[in-house]
């Protein structure tokens, strides 16, 4: 135990940061999964998991960026929508139980329809629609904030499953998008006066310990299908997870 942590919640932290970094993704999703697990309280939950997004979904952009797959362009319209409805969203309280099972449902739903058009991952995209973009972004931003995610486990599903990008941009655009998002999420949580674990800085260093490995193998060593697949597992990961807890 470190006062009052579990080890092995300490173990399993920067695996989880390494899975999701390796496909542009911070990670809420899955540190609120096993926040819950070894039965964090509630309290801490929602900023705990925003924090850990702010740093591991910083790392994963930079990998994709140095590696040269992000587009400003799609990244733009989304963060547009995204951002002011992630703060309104941070202010508000949600029944954990409830976004749980929404988040869950959602990420399920996303696992599927990827697997369904796997053949279609390598494929040209699509020019991106600039008013169903913003419109999506709100949407995402505004549920991102109540549940305290960045929104790229949502992001980078609709991005493919749209044609509007391949998996490595998706994966650069979703880190930036979480980043901004986590951000703007945080900030509403502060002014709605949010405390923090006082391990919170440990957890950091063991996320970015994860964060930068999985960014580097995901942005540099593996293509986008084995990425595609590997996101698919992230996901019914995190849905298993947030089902049964």
């Amino acid at each position: 135990m470190v006062e009052g942590v579990h080890i092995g919640f300490l173990i399993l932290l920067p695996i989880v940061a390494f899975l999701y970094s390796s496909v542009g993704h911070g990670g809420a999703s899955g540190y609120l999964a096993l926040m819950a697990l070894f039965a964090f309280e509630t309290v801490f939950m929602k900023q705990t998991a925003l924090t850990l997004n702010l740093f591991v979904a910083g790392i994963a952009f930079l990998h994709y960026f140095k590696a040269g797959y992000f587009n400003w362009r799609i990244f733009l319209w989304f963060a547009l929508g995204s951002v002011p409805a992630a703060y309104l969203g941070g202010t508000i309280d949600l029944d954990p139980v409830l976004y749980k099972r929404i988040l869950g449902l959602l990420l399920l739903v996303s696992m599927i329809r990827m697997l369904m058009n796997l053949r279609e991952a390598e494929t040209p995209p699509a020019q991106v629609r600039i008013v169903p973009a913003i419109g999506l972004g709100v949407a995402i931003g505004l549920f991102s904030g109540l549940i305290g995610i960045g929104g790229g486990i949502i992001l980078t599903p609709v991005l493919i499953l749209l044609h509007w990008a391949r998996m490595k941009e998706a994966a650069a655009v979703s880190a930036l998008f979480i980043w901004v998002n986590s951000a703007a999420g945080l900030t509403g949580q502060w002014y709605a006066g949010a405390q923090f674990d006082p391990n919170t800085w440990l957890f950091v260093a063991l996320a970015i310990t994860g964060g930068f490995a999985g960014g580097y193998v995901g942005s540099s060593r593996w293509s986008n299908r084995l990425l595609t697949y590997f996101l698919v597992g992230v996901l019914g990961i995190a849905a298993v997870k947030l089902f049964l807890i």
